[in-house]
């Protein structure tokens, strides 16, 4: 409660006020279907978030090429730590009970249409259903992402049609939104992927995903349940 004092001419007026309480911001999943390490976050996030009985974060595909190039960096897949981190995620994987990982060819692949595929399912209210069904499209059955014809399936999973799926992904709205979102998550502080954003608080990697889950619970006003 707040106590609120004003002057009407020569009378001092008070009244009490209920304090409005805080209501934290909704967090945010950044995520590009060519990175692995993005599917390993990806099949994980939402169990942690309903555990902790917790508003699931809002997914959000941006285009981590464009971020690599906005930052001057390489991606891990051209460098020499290729083979650790391909070992790593593998070991990851099965630590979190995930099937084998089944490598795509190329990897990483030209995600564009892929991502802007998500851009368009977000717009349909489906961005969860199909970046799940693309993921394991390419890591777990190794299919290429830049062949539109897995981006359709993918899209078919969730149900959307395949020749408006990709009718969608060369209109002029759809490449905006992608481009649009990819410069806010770099404003937000966003530099790789995955990553999730809890009020100003940036979590980047699929291992720090239980920090971010406490940070949301924190700024939610209470502890993690269970804990």
């Amino acid at each position: 409660m707040r106590r609120v004092l004003w002057t009407v001419g020569r009378f001092t007026l008070s009244t009490t006020t209920a304090s409005v309480p805080r209501v934290p911001e909704r967090a945010a999943f950044y995520f590009d279907l060519a990175s692995p390490y993005s599917y390993l976050a990806a099949e994980r996030v939402s169990g942690l978030f309903t555990e902790a009985e917790l508003e699931q974060p809002e997914w959000r595909p941006i285009l981590v090429g464009a971020l690599m190039k906005e930052y001057g960096r390489t991606p891990w897949g051209y460098s020499d730590e290729r083979e650790a981190n391909m070992a790593e995620i593998e070991r990851r994987a099965a630590a979190y009970g995930l099937p084998p990982l089944v490598w795509p060819d190329p990897m990483p692949a030209n995600s564009l249409t892929a991502m802007r595929a998500a851009t368009f399912a977000k717009q349909t209210g489906r961005t969860v259903s199909f970046a799940l069904a693309a993921f394991r499209q390419a890591f777990a059955a190794g299919r290429d992402l830049s062949d539109p014809d897995n981006v359709a399936i993918a899209g078919a999973a969730c149900e959307l049609h395949p020749r408006a799926l990709l009718k969608a992904v060369a209109t002029n709205g759809v490449k905006e939104e992608l481009r649009r979102a990819t410069e806010e998550a770099a404003a937000a502080g966003v530099r790789g992927v995955p990553t999730v954003v809890v009020g100003d608080e940036v979590f980047w990697g699929d291992d720090r995903l239980e920090e971010a889950v406490e940070a949301a619970a924190s700024a939610a006003g209470g502890p993690i349940s269970g804990t």
